[in-house]
């Protein structure tokens, strides 16, 4: 069985109960990260899982819900390792690779803060207390750009990417499929409706996919365009015929039980598959 860690169910726009967004699933072998949105890392943690485990994370795109949390994750697993961990694999859209580089990088925007840590003595003796042997090495991290089409294999995992329609050609996006021995699971990242998103989920176990609103509200204040609501999102899981749908970017329209119980209604109405609204930290089996 795989294992979806909803680490991120927000958006943009910050609410007491989402913000942001990010997604781990267990393959059995290994975590593997989608997007890393405000907090994450230490809604990482909060979850039961620990930086250092996760050795691949794929982004959708680089608006700043999706990767805000970026630096802090690059930083803190780097910090808390002890030298013995697998190199971190991250790929996405264009600019992954500048942005990894322009954080981390020698010359990057935190370079004063690794430099200081391998180099200061107290910081070298919490590296060596935890079990690393000096001298402490800098951040390595394998960071390239892909796009759709690519695909990448792990253990006993495959990760493939489709293009998803958002805010071209301002920003690439990309959606991805990841096949476990167990299931199959589709992130859409942030989309509208599309025929390459419907076509990367044909037949998969679960659609991660985002969900704006309630459909009508979006086309009434012009914000359909690039996004997904209730009905597409539904529209998608039925074109695909995949098994769950699992309603993720939530925005404040769909906060509250009167709004929640409509989002349902309408989604189940096209969608006759289970449906689940989710919440921030949820873990669902697939």
């Amino acid at each position: 069985m795989s294992r979806l860690y909803v680490i991120g169910a927000g958006t943009p726009t910050p609410t007491p109960q989402r913000f942001g967004t990010a997604f781990v699933v267990d393959t059995g072998s290994d975590l593997v990260m989608f997007d890393c949105g405000p907090a994450a890392t230490h809604k990482l943690v909060k979850t039961g899982l620990w930086p250092t485990r996760i050795d691949h994370l794929f982004f959708t795109h680089h608006h700043f819900d999706h990767d805000a949390d970026y630096p802090c994750f690059l930083l803190c697993r780097w910090d808390q390792s002890i030298g013995r961990e697998n190199m971190l694999k991250v790929r996405g859209p264009t600019l992954t690779a500048s942005i990894t580089e322009g954080l981390i990088g020698e010359d990057g925007v935190f370079a004063h803060d690794w430099k200081a840590r391998v180099n200061t003595p107290v910081s070298q003796r919490v590296f060596v207390n935890r079990g690393g042997v000096l001298p402490r090495p800098a951040p390595v991290v394998d960071a390239a750009d892909i796009g759709p089409g690519s695909v990448i294999e792990g253990p006993d995992w495959l990760v493939r990417s489709a293009e998803a329609v958002h805010v071209q050609p301002f920003l690439d996006s990309l959606a991805y499929r990841i096949e476990t021995p167990t299931a199959s699971i589709v992130v859409t990242g942030d989309t509208q409706p599309c025929d390459s998103v419907v076509a990367l989920a044909r037949g998969a176990s679960a659609l991660v996919s985002m969900c704006w609103d309630h459909e009508e509200a979006m086309h009434e204040c012009g914000e359909a365009p690039g996004q997904t609501g209730t009905k597409g999102a539904a529209r998608m899981a039925r074109e695909a015929e995949v098994g769950k749908l699992i309603l993720v970017h939530r925005g404040p329209g769909l906060e509250g039980e009167e709004s929640e119980a409509r989002a349902r209604s309408d989604v189940e109405g096209i969608f006759d598959g289970e449906v689940i609204l989710t919440d921030e930290l949820d873990v669902i089996d697939i």
